[in-house]
């Protein structure tokens, strides 16, 4: 299954696409997946240097993962940045639908539980304006922290993906891409592990092209353990999902 992610330094520090790839050929399905990433970057940029629908054109993607600056659905950096971000999901979506790709908004998450929320409703809302399936995280992510404290969710920044937060995201993946759960035993994922600084531009790109850094690790193990914890937190999201949507429709 080809698949290309849309996005920025949330998307390829640790290697989310990267990860996916690998915990989906562990479980004996194939996902290969292509970027367009780029520190700090938003999908209105995408939209506006045309390499989203460039590459669109040069290949045919069972599915588009786009993924927003965090903050910007929010409208964390001034007024027009929700509107803008808006925009650009619906017309990236718009684009990918044509060429017969699936097309999916995965989430960013918050901290601070009240932001957490408002930042699943925006995303959501704007998920829902554009006829896509949203990905949510930031409120997993919130239990997870809880349960499994000790795990590394946040990079040494504290900001950013940690080798943990980027397997949550692979996992939601993994179920929404394919339409199952992995498994929750030990693997090793063969593909860059970005750091935020990783010489990354918006070029197109493979999971699992070398670096533009060399010092870049190109190997992580994910022990059975930690799949489980995921695991956990993803099935009682969906439950709790499916509880909301069942409520709403009565």
């Amino acid at each position: 299954m080809p698949v290309l992610f849309v996005g920025n330094s949330l998307t390829y520090v640790g290697n989310t696409p990267g990860v996916l790839d690998s915990l989906a050929s562990a479980n004996g399905r194939a996902i290969a997946s292509d970027m367009i990433v780029k520190g700090g970057a938003t999908l209105t940029q995408r939209v506006a240097d045309g390499s989203v629908a460039r590459a669109l054109a040069a290949k045919r993607y069972s599915a588009v993962v786009l993924q927003e600056r965090g903050g910007d659905l929010m409208c964390g950096f001034g007024p027009s940045s929700c509107s803008d971000s808006r925009k650009a999901i619906q017309a990236i979506a718009a684009a990918a639908k044509s060429s017969g790709a699936k097309v999916y908004l995965l989430g960013t998450y918050q901290d601070e539980p009240r932001a957490s929320k408002a930042l699943v409703a925006a995303e959501s809302a704007a998920a829902a304006e554009a006829g896509i399936p949203y990905i949510e995280v930031s409120e997993r992510l919130q239990v997870l922290r809880t349960s499994a404290p000790s795990m590394r969710w946040h990079a040494p920044d504290g900001m950013h993906p940690g080798p943990d937060l980027a397997l949550l995201n692979a996992v939601s993946l993994h179920h929404a891409l394919l339409g199952v759960l992995p498994k929750s035993r030990a693997y090793t994922v063969k593909a860059p592990i970005y750091g935020t600084t990783s010489g990354l531009t918006e070029a197109l790109r493979g999971a699992e092209d070398p670096a533009p850094l060399t010092t870049t690790p190109r190997i992580i193990q994910y022990s059975a353990e930690s799949l489980r914890a995921v695991l956990r937190a993803v099935v009682s999201g969906q439950a709790a999902n499916n509880s909301s949507r069942n409520k709403g429709a009565k």
